[in-house]
């Protein structure tokens, strides 16, 4: 009987020890293949400040003040190179790119408008700002069309700005001197001896 007890318990450790042999190796490859990883191909977390996130740089950003001054440098490039389809085209994406800046941050600034006017202030100077953007590159996509002999495409665009920078603005009344010059307005602004007084900032429409 105990003879028989014994040879029980020495088949239940014979299974054992077979079952931990099997798991040890279907376990192998693994560490192996774990053993063999370049350490130089890990890319560490910063000790300093692992889990702050930090604002995205806006300087790579198209819809960004950097970026739609970009595509204004770019479209000089062009002009200068008498390229005036690409300077055309690059002007046509800033004013595009300003005139969204210019919106969003005039959303923002009547979101906080009440809740927090410091900054309200700020989105809403940024909105003039990017609405000054607007129509800098707009008056020069007309200059543009202007030299392209495209008058059709120069006056509605001229007459925007007047109406964004009101004709008392230095931009306005360049707007509204290219008008005089292609003969679509006959009366000159300001007149001889007529003096204008300022108008405020460009609109954000």
């Amino acid at each position: 009987m105990e003879s028989s007890s014994v040879s029980r318990v020495n088949g239940v450790v014979g299974l054992v020890s077979t079952s931990l042999l099997v798991a040890s190796a279907a376990l192998l490859p693994l560490v192996t293949h774990a053993q063999t990883i370049n350490p130089s191909q890990v890319q560490p977390i910063s000790p300093d400040d692992p889990n702050v996130v930090r604002p995205t740089p806006q300087d790579s950003s198209v819809l960004s003040m950097q970026g739609g001054q970009r595509l204004m440098d770019e479209a000089s490039k062009a002009v200068s190179a008498q390229n005036y389809a690409l300077a055309a085209k690059k002007l046509q994406e800033a004013r595009q790119v300003f005139n969204q800046l210019s919106n969003f941050y005039q959303e923002l600034a009547g979101s906080f408008s009440g809740i927090d006017n410091r900054i309200a202030d700020g989105h809403r100077r940024k909105a003039l700002e990017a609405a000054q953007l607007r129509d800098e590159s707009t008056y020069q996509l007309a200059l543009v069309h202007r030299a392209q002999n495209q008058p059709e495409l120069a006056v509605p665009l001229l007459v925007q700005i007047i109406r964004s920078q009101q004709p008392t603005r230095e931009l306005g009344k360049k707007a509204y001197q290219q008008l005089f010059e292609m003969g679509f307005v006959d009366s000159q602004f300001p007149s001889t001896g007529q003096s204008t007084s300022v108008s405020p900032a460009a609109t954000t429409r």
